[in-house]
């Protein structure tokens, strides 16, 4: 029985057809799957403002200290972290108290409250310093803030300073680094912009623990009271005001902004989550439920 001449496929024209229907469903598939990137892409832009909330997930800006593999699983990893511990936004000159696990404290657990004198390093070695006088005594605690020792962070007073570190509290009279343990937190309205506090410190007079004459303070009002001519002069010779000119320097030392935008992108979803969540736990903890009236 021989098949009609309409019917009859033949190797070349079965090529054929399977290549048309392959070219036809990949160029229809091509613009839907475009759209979907371009919406993943607008919609994975992280704010401008991260930089400065979540400045540990910049990675090391000195090119010898690189490695992208342990640095994208470190992301992850803090990622990690703060889904089980609540990572506040705080910055130097904040008041915070950081509960831990302590197993020569009563009850196990320590609290201490203090203000944020240095936040520095960046990744999983991300950490911070609380200063406060206890009876008397300069006392100071360095956090490593993804330690898993660390139970609670909580920000009692947000707010910035004039520096960027306040290591010169060390040098400075005790009421400016004395805080109450039982201070009640500082409620701010969400959207706020965190303020500056412009408060100048007042320095005891000299030996200091570090030239502070040499560092462009603006936080501290009376170094120049405990100053001699020759320790002027010497300031005077140490100064490069040049280096704010230096550009090659600041890309250095800084990470590109381009670069930072597809770091943030990475976790943002994650991190947008949280702070969605940290804000409905806050409205929950600040809702007085009413009482019945008699």
């Amino acid at each position: 029985m021989m098949l009609a001449p309409s019917r009859l496929v033949t190797p070349s024209l079965l090529r054929q057809t399977v290549f048309t229907r392959v070219v036809t469903f990949s160029t229809k598939a091509a613009p839907k799957e475009k759209e979907q990137y371009s919406n993943k892409q607008t919609t994975n832009v992280a704010p401008t403002t991260y930089r400065f909330i979540y400045p540990e997930f910049l990675p090391d800006p000195k090119v010898e200290w690189r490695n992208p593999i342990r640095e994208k699983l470190e992301r992850l990893d803090m990622i990690d972290r703060r889904s089980q511990i609540d990572i506040p936004e705080f910055y130097v000159g904040s008041i915070l108290a950081v509960t831990s696990s302590d197993p020569h404290a009563a009850g196990k657990v320590s609290r201490f409250v203090g203000i944020c004198i240095q936040r520095e390093r960046c990744g999983l070695r991300a950490r911070f310093i609380l200063r406060n006088v206890v009876d008397e005594q300069g006392v100071e605690v360095l956090y490593e803030m993804y330690d898993p020792t660390i139970q609670k962070i909580e920000v009692l007073r947000l707010e910035k300073r004039l520096d960027d570190h306040l290591l010169y509290l060390r040098d400075a009279l005790p009421e400016y680094s004395t805080f109450d343990t039982n201070m009640e937190p500082e409620v701010m309205e969400d959207g706020a912009p965190v303020p500056v506090n412009d408060i100048q410190v007042r320095l005891r007079p000299r030996p200091w623990l570090e030239r502070w004459e040499r560092q462009n303070l603006k936080g501290v009002s009376n170094i120049d009271e405990y100053l001699t001519d020759k320790r002027r002069r010497t300031a005077k010779e140490h100064e490069k005001p040049w280096e704010k000119y230096d550009l090659m320097k600041q890309y250095r030392s800084t990470i590109p902004e381009e670069e930072q935008k597809e770091i943030y992108a990475e976790v943002y979803s994650q991190l947008h989550q949280m702070e969605l969540q940290r804000k409905r736990n806050k409205r929950k903890r600040s809702f007085v439920k009413p009482t019945k009236l008699a």
